[in-house]
C-alpha cells in the first residue's frame, strides 16, 4: 500500500462524504477516495522526479563518455562500467546495471532498458538496440543522441525563458490596468457625464 497516496486520497473521500452527506455521501466518498488513491499511486514521488531530472541532465555527458570509450576500443559493457563510475549518481548506478547485464549475456534491449523509461533514456536504448541488430557503430549513434539531447535542453530552456517573461508581465498588467482605469478613464468619464448632466 502506498502510504503517500492513501494519505492524500482519504481527504478526497471525506470531502465527497461531507458535501453530499448521508448514505449517498458514504458511497460517493468511498468511490472518490478509491479513484483518487489509484490515480495518486501512479504519480511519481518527488524523489523519483528529482532522480529522473538528474538522469536526464547527466545523459548527454554520459553519451559522450560512452562514445569516447567505444571509439577507444572498449567493449560496450566496459564502456558502460567506466562511464557509470565517471558520471556517478543515479545514472551511474543504472549504467553499472547495464554493464552487469551485458557481461552476463543479456540482449541489448534487455540490458540497456535498465537506463529507465524516460524519453531521453529511450533514445539511448533505441540507439544501442539498432546498433546491435544493424551493425551500425554505437559510438556514432550515441554521439548523435547526445547532440540531440543537448539541442532539446536548449530549446526547452529557451521556451522556459519565454514563458517566464510572459508570467512576469502578467502581474504587472493586473496591477497597471486597474490603475490606468481609475486614474485615466474614470476622471474623463466623470467630467463628460458631469458636462452632459449639468448643462
Amino acid at each position: 500500500m502506498n502510504i503517500r497516496a492513501a494519505a492524500q486520497a482519504v481527504p478526497c473521500g471525506l470531502i465527497g462524504l461531507l458535501l453530499i452527506g448521508g448514505w449517498p455521501g458514504v458511497v460517493v466518498g468511498t468511490v472518490v477516495g478509491v479513484l483518487a488513491y489509484r490515480w495518486l499511486r501512479r504519480q511519481p514521488s518527488r524523489a523519483e522526479v528529482r532522480e529522473r531530472r538528474r538522469v536526464e541532465a547527466d545523459l548527454p555527458f554520459a553519451t559522450d563518455l560512452l562514445a569516447a570509450a567505444l571509439r577507444a576500443g572498449a567493449a560496450p559493457d566496459v564502456a558502460a562500467t567506466c562511464t557509470g563510475r565517471a558520471v556517478g549518481g543515479p545514472l551511474g548506478l543504472r549504467l553499472q546495471q547495464v554493464s552487469r547485464s551485458l557481461r552476463f549475456g543479456a540482449s541489448a534491449d534487455e540490458a540497456w532498458s535498465y537506463l529507465g523509461d524516460g524519453e531521453a533514456t529511450r533514445r539511448v536504448v533505441r540507439a544501442a538496440v539498432r546498433s546491435q541488430h544493424s551493425g551500425a557503430a554505437l559510438a556514432g549513434s550515441l554521439t548523435r543522441v547526445g547532440d540531440d539531447l543537448r539541442a532539446d535542453r536548449l530549446i526547452a530552456a529557451d521556451a522556459d525563458g519565454r514563458r517566464a517573461g510572459v508570467l512576469i508581465v502578467l502581474p504587472l498588467g493586473v496591477c497597471f490596468l486597474p490603475a490606468f482605469i481609475l486614474a485615466g478613464l474614470v476622471p474623463v468619464i466623470v467630467a463628460v457625464l458631469g458636462g452632459v448632466l449639468n448643462p
